[in-house]
């Protein structure tokens, strides 16, 4: 029996797309690289942000200090703008209801660095309790590392088998596999559907609602 149901952030419960491709393409530019297209940061992103940056860098420049760099400009930047373009995807809203009028608890792993993280959901979710909320810590590794989930399971005090793990990516379907949970995988996210197969989802849907029908 599912007890918990534990989110992806960016790509499954939030659009953050276009607020990140512009803070990045923002730091970048600041430094003296080139910008991108934002959808070709559907592709950058997934595996927190130093990894954004170093996909984000032309060959040949994609060294730790311009990393670091980048970084430096693109935090106070995105702090201050991560809001201007960023939505819950059409229906989400009404899933966390649902989910949650059933007694389910809620909960999110994101490879955003976790101050942003904690930041979009109580601002952009403030109806929704969640168990916990945990992004890209100090000292615990990125997804497809199963730890953050581990926590997750602590703190809810739910033993795998009585979660499921929904996300937009092959990212998601590993950290689901690596933990033990059943994964569902949506296709209105920054990945296409056929990732998410070649990924090995239990599930994979196209809309919110598909997932009120999975229970």
């Amino acid at each position: 029996m599912i007890k918990l149901v534990i989110f992806d952030l960016d790509g499954t419960l939030l659009n953050t797309i276009t607020d990140l491709a512009v803070c990045t393409n923002y730091a970048l530019t600041q430094n003296g690289f080139p910008a991108h297209p934002i959808d070709a940061y559907k592709y950058f992103v997934g595996n927190g942000i130093n990894k954004l940056f170093e996909r984000a860098l032309p060959e040949g420049s994609k060294m730790t200090d311009n990393i670091l760099k980048i970084r430096t400009s693109f935090l106070p930047y995105y702090d201050n703008h991560n809001t201007d373009n960023t939505l819950p995807y059409e229906g989400i809203e009404k899933l966390l209801n649902w989910l949650q009028n059933r007694g389910l608890m809620l909960a999110v792993a994101s490879n955003k660095y976790h101050l942003a993280t904690e930041k979009l959901i109580s601002q952009l979710f403030p109806d929704t309790d969640f168990v916990a909320v945990f992004g890209q810590r100090e000292g615990t590794p990125v997804k497809p590392d199963p730890a953050i989930v581990f926590d997750i399971l602590k703190v809810a005090n739910v033993t795998a088998s009585e979660a499921l793990y929904i996300g937009d990516s092959a990212v998601d379907m590993h950290t689901a596999s690596n933990a033990g949970i059943r994964s569902v995988g949506v296709t209105w996210g920054f990945r296409p559907r056929e990732e998410l197969t070649e990924a090995g989802a239990g599930f994979i849907v196209d809309s919110p609602d598909e997932i009120m029908k999975l229970f």
